[in-house]
Order: C-alpha cells, then sequence, then structure tokens
C-alpha cells in the first residue's frame, strides 16, 4: 500500500462492495478521498469510519452534471485528480434475451456504461492539465464473453471494455492510463442482493478453483493496476477469475 499518501483518489459507488473497501484500504494508506454514491446514508457512515481527508457527494452517476460536480470537488478542495475508479454499477434480473425489454437495455446502458462514460469524459479534463493520471473502469467477466440470461447487464459491460481501449489508445501519449477490471462474481451486495444471490454455490462449481472470489482478492487486484508505479499498462481488461476464461 505504500505510494497512495497523498495521492487524490475519487471512487464512485464508494458505499459499499468493491468501492467501500477500496476506500477503507486507501484511507488507511494515506490518500485523500472523494467518494460518491447514490446511497447517502451509506457514504456518510463509511465518512465517519475513516481517517484522513475525506470528501463524500450524493452521485447519480446516469446524471452528467452530478459526475461533473464530484470531479470538481476533487481538483477545487484538493487541487488536482490523481486516481479516479469507475466503480458505480448495477445488476441485471436473470432473464433470456426473448424476454429482455427496452427498460432493461436503457437502465443496465444509463448506469454501467453512460455513468463510466460520464466519469471518464470529465475525470480525464481534469488530469489532462496535469500530464498524467489514471483511470480504472469495473467491468466484469461479462465484458469480456458472454453471460447467458444477463443480456442487457453483458452488453453493458462489454460496453465498457469498448470505452476502456478506445480511450486509453487515445490518451497514452497524454500520460493517462486506463484499464479495467473484470471479475468473476464475487459476494458484493451487487450479488447477494440480486437473483444471482441464492446461486453462490452452482457459481463457484464454473471457476477451476471451485469457489467465488473474495472482495479483498478482487480489491488487491485493482490497488495493483491503479498503484502508481504500475506506470506501463493501459488499455487492459484485466480478467480476475479464478481461472474461468482460461477455460
Amino acid at each position: 500500500m505504500q505510494g497512495f499518501h497523498n495521492t487524490v483518489v475519487l471512487i464512485t459507488g464508494a458505499a459499499s462492495g468493491f468501492g467501500k473497501l477500496l476506500a477503507e484500504k486507501l484511507s488507511a494508506a494515506g490518500a485523500r478521498l472523494v467518494l460518491g454514491d447514490s446511497n447517502a446514508q451509506g457514504l456518510q457512515r463509511l465518512q465517519e469510519d475513516l481517517t484522513g481527508d475525506v470528501i463524500v457527494r450524493s452521485c447519480d452517476v446516469t446524471d452528467e452534471t452530478q459526475v461533473q460536480g464530484l470531479v470538481r470537488a476533487a481538483v477545487s478542495d484538493f487541487g488536482r485528480l490523481d486516481i479516479a475508479i469507475n466503480n458505480a454499477g448495477i445488476s441485471s434480473p436473470m432473464k433470456s434475451l426473448i424476454d429482455t425489454t427496452e427498460a432493461d437495455m436503457d437502465l443496465n446502458f444509463a448506469v454501467n456504461a453512460k455513468g463510466v462514460f460520464f466519469g471518464m469524459k470529465h475525470q480525464l479534463q481534469a488530469m489532462l492539465p496535469q500530464g498524467e493520471g489514471c483511470i480504472l473502469n469495473v467491468a466484469s467477466m461479462a465484458g469480456i464473453g458472454g453471460a447467458p440470461k444477463l443480456t442487457a447487464y453483458c452488453a453493458a459491460k462489454h460496453a465498457v471494455v469498448g470505452l476502456t481501449k478506445t480511450a486509453a489508445a487515445e490518451f497514452a501519449r497524454k500520460n493517462i492510463r486506463i484499464n479495467a477490471v473484470c471479475p468473476y462474481y464475487s459476494p458484493t451486495p451487487l450479488v447477494t442482493d440480486s437473483d444471482l444471490g441464492g446461486m453462490q454455490d452452482f457459481l463457484s462449481q464454473g471457476s477451476p478453483m471451485k469457489r467465488l472470489g473474495t472482495p479483498e482478492e478482487i480489491v488487491s487486484a485493482m490497488l495493483l493496476i491503479i498503484h502508481p508505479t504500475n506506470t506501463y499498462m493501459t488499455g487492459q481488461a484485466v480478467a480476475v477469475d479464478g481461472g474461468v476464461s482460461a477455460l
């Protein structure tokens, strides 16, 4: 965890799951945090548990103005934005493609894809004058492969990977690294509070390790990707999957 002291880090979806755990670890390492989530009460509880400099803002990532406001808070309060983690996302009810509705597609793209797009659009504008920066988008194994009965979710997460690779190629010469992390199922609220929550034993069998990844394991990989010494990795969709992508 060395290397994050005084680093300004923005995290969306910070009130639970990977975002919350990242905030806790980065705060302990001395980072200065800007945290957003649509769950204002959860954000407030998290802020009370953290040490050091922490800004929290209610942020619905489907609203570009709110996403822009989160970035502006980082720059106005801390003077810069070093790392941004576009973590906010939703799950999708399991249903066949033929039963998937336009509303299902619209909601998944609004949160899981456009939320990442809005984030990168404004985070990049903050980072370009600095001449450096790092962005990590939280995609999914459903973003690099198929996900039967999760049509809308899978399509939106593929969009996240496409956005990541496109932006990484465009801004690499500007010294801004942009990557995506693609976890297999992990028992965060995104899984436990969805249709998938009762299928964790079944889902475990899909991994060569025959278990789900813990949130701590996924976050450890995320910290490696964003670490300030990891200066030559960009444009990658990094699978953290217990070997699923090796099959």
